[in-house]
């Protein structure tokens, strides 16, 4: 969370509520939920603890920007209350309803209208309610995204964005408008869709009570939401087509920036409407996402009992590029779309208990995540997306210099590394959206680039060679 000054083009203070990840349920396997009302609570302590920490005055806030976490489904009734726990973006369990919905539309021309395949995102969840939890599903007044429950118990209103619902594959892009063919294959209602507000503009004004909770100015308003991925790439200035961004939090993702409506026939990438598309100008963001990533190397750091990301990364600096053999494949965070939508879990191979220790299983997960996220890389040349530089936040995996080293080396980009966040990002174009900016160019002018990362040839050779080995162990280990 992050409080912008406008006037100066800087942050005044960030804040991260809770300091660890987010738990997440998983009643049977393949299944994640999370509460909404977790979300909301630790936005209120996240808040209070961002005005404490930057002391700023809370009536100088004029507006809100949204970042959140895609895909996922809240469900509420007419009275607002929510009748199920979220079924958040890594939860495989409506796979099945997504291909169906598929097949029923048929691909050509399910890929030629909403570019993805229903697959397991926010409509295909939603089918799976409608069939095996028919009485919570007759419940359901309007379905929303995660960071449309925010916004709507910031301002009472339910309502969501065109981006929103094409991350739900539930977008109609060459209509411009929400797609028949995937409401009527998942059965779902037309009515249950929320009203639509730009990405980038007036979207509410927070409710009088909430204000006063928050200590807010009761003319406050929500001016900006985003998912976290377009969110990302918009917070690093990558809004033209040939851009790119990458982040390893939770999930790896890569987002490649489009004015092509690309739809990928093998699913392993997935394209959604950027956040300042328009029908002047068509941005689209073609993103791919590796669900382990950070999580597999949060775990490995709890395996290794390391206290800090930073002794991480010393850890795996004690051995060389291969880790000697070690090699982790680092899945086991749902289906993965770029292993057609298997979940083969993560995997430590070729550890030898007479030679290897934690610094190699470190250093193996590490380079495990580079390679999947390279995965992607392959995937976009063959869409005639080459980018020659990607730009990534000083954030998460990429906070570690061996890390940035890796990926800069087996993808051949040059890297650079912004001193700016997502909620940062969120916070300037709420400015735009406010009025207080003219465009997101001009609000994005400040941030800086503080340091860049160009491959070597000698060190990319001996990525690739490693990365090649890497992919024939998995391709034999998926199979």
């Amino acid at each position: 969370m992050t409080l912008f000054d406008a006037d100066r083009g800087q942050s005044l203070g960030h804040a991260t509520y809770p300091e660890s990840e987010q738990p997440i349920d998983a009643p049977h396997a393949g299944w994640a939920e999370q509460a909404p009302s977790m979300w909301w609570d630790h936005f209120v302590s996240g808040f209070q603890a961002l005005m404490k920490a930057s002391g700023a005055d809370p009536d100088s806030i004029q507006a809100i920007g949204i970042a959140y976490q895609m895909h996922g489904l809240v469900c509420v009734e007419r009275d607002r209350e929510v009748v199920r726990p979220s079924i958040i973006w890594c939860d495989s369990r409506a796979s099945s309803y997504g291909d169906a919905a598929f097949d029923e539309i048929g691909h050509a021309k399910c890929l030629s209208r909403t570019l993805n395949s229903p697959a397991n995102f926010t409509a295909a969840k939603l089918a799976w309610v409608r069939h095996n939890e028919p009485e919570i599903y007759d419940r359901i007044d309007k379905f929303m995204l995660p960071g449309d429950y925010i916004a709507m118990r910031l301002t009472g209103e339910v309502n969501t964005t065109a981006s929103g619902l094409s991350e739900g594959v539930l977008w109609d892009f060459p209509r411009r408008a929400v797609s028949e063919e995937v409401l009527k294959a998942c059965g779902i209602e037309a009515s249950l869709v929320p009203d639509l507000v730009p990405s980038i503009g007036y979207q509410g004004t927070i409710m009088k009570d909430v204000a006063q909770q928050l200590g807010l100015n009761s003319t406050v308003q929500i001016t900006y939401r985003g998912g976290d991925q377009p969110n990302n790439a918009l917070s690093l200035n990558v809004l033209a087509p040939g851009h790119i961004a990458a982040t390893a939090g939770t999930s790896g993702v890569m987002y490649a920036v489009s004015d092509q409506d690309v739809a990928d026939p093998d699913l392993k990438v997935n394209t959604f409407l950027h956040l300042n598309d328009d029908e002047a100008n068509k941005r689209n963001g073609i993103l791919l996402c590796v669900n382990g990533a950070g999580s597999m190397y949060r775990w490995t750091r709890q395996l290794t009992e390391t206290a800090t990301y930073e002794e991480m990364n010393d850890l795996a600096s004690r051995c060389g590029p291969g880790a000697e053999g070690v090699v982790v494949f680092p899945f086991g965070n749902g289906s993965e779309r770029i292993l057609g939508n298997r979940n083969p879990g993560a995997s430590l191979l070729g550890l030898d208990v007479n030679r290897h220790d934690s610094s190699h299983v470190a250093r193996a997960a590490m380079e495990g995540v580079a390679f999947a996220m390279k995965l992607g890389f392959d995937v976009f040349r063959t869409l005639d997306v080459s980018p020659e530089t990607v730009a990534a936040g000083s954030a998460n995996m990429f906070l570690s210099p061996l890390f940035r080293s890796i990926f800069a080396n087996v993808t051949q980009t040059s890297l650079a590394l912004y001193n700016t966040s997502g909620s940062e990002g969120a916070a300037r174009a709420a400015a735009v959206g406010s009025g207080y900016f003219s465009s997101l160019e001009e609000a994005l002018a400040s941030i800086e680039v503080i340091e860049e990362i160009d491959p070597q040839q000698s060190e990319s050779s001996r990525y690739l060679e490693l990365y090649e080995r890497w992919k024939t162990r998995l391709e034999a280990h998926v199979q």
